[in-house]
């Protein structure tokens, strides 16, 4: 199996890397091909321009190796912080460069202006493992979990990735060594279990 996996996070010593790092120790150890990606190393440009917005337009080739990557990928692995109930800015920019219509989804002919796509992605799983320094209680009462909005209903639902699994350690400022092992054990379970 082909798993991608995308890092956003611009500190090295980050538990996001960490959390990377065990995710594709886990992927190799079971024999999967990974596409892995920090976005912050390879300073991934997240600026879509005009002229990159239509269909058929010819890419430039680090966009083109993501998309080439991306529909080849059999599952897909985000790791980020929550900042502002959203992913980094880097990485709101890969979905904007990379999750492309006629590659991630496409507006169906039959559609009458309603805005549903038809998911593309080979992908049918997805994790997403996010850190937090907000209570999970608070995350879903007060702000609603945006964050799961963004990723299960906005992004991955329409772009044909039918299982999704989503999990948000948190609080990371104040967390102990042992909490990290005990949640980086987590990511190596979750990992394992949905692809085995």
């Amino acid at each position: 199996m082909k798993v991608s996996v995308i890092l956003a996070h611009p500190a090295i010593e980050s538990f996001n890397h960490a959390i990377a790092e065990a995710t594709i120790a886990v992927l190799k150890k079971n024999g999967h091909e990974v596409f892995y990606h920090d976005l912050y190393q390879e300073n991934f440009d997240p600026l879509l321009l005009h002229d990159e917005i239509p269909k058929d337009v010819s890419l430039p080739i680090e966009i083109e190796a993501h998309c080439n990557e991306i529909t080849e990928a059999d599952g897909i692995i985000i790791i980020h912080p929550n900042w502002w109930g959203m992913p980094p800015a880097i990485l709101t920019g890969w979905v904007d460069r990379i999750l492309r219509p006629g590659l991630a989804y496409e507006f169906l002919e039959t559609d009458s202006g309603e805005g549903i796509p038809s998911g593309l992605l080979k992908a049918k799983k997805a994790i997403v493992f996010n850190t937090s320094n907000t209570e999970t209680e608070r995350e879903k009462t007060t702000f609603l979990d945006p964050l799961e909005t963004i990723w299960k209903n906005c992004i991955f639902d329409l772009c044909g990735v039918q299982k999704f699994h989503r999990k948000m350690f948190n609080i990371i400022v104040t967390s102990t060594k042992e909490e990290r092992e005990n949640w980086l054990d987590e990511v190596r379970e979750t990992v394992s279990t949905r692809f085995c």
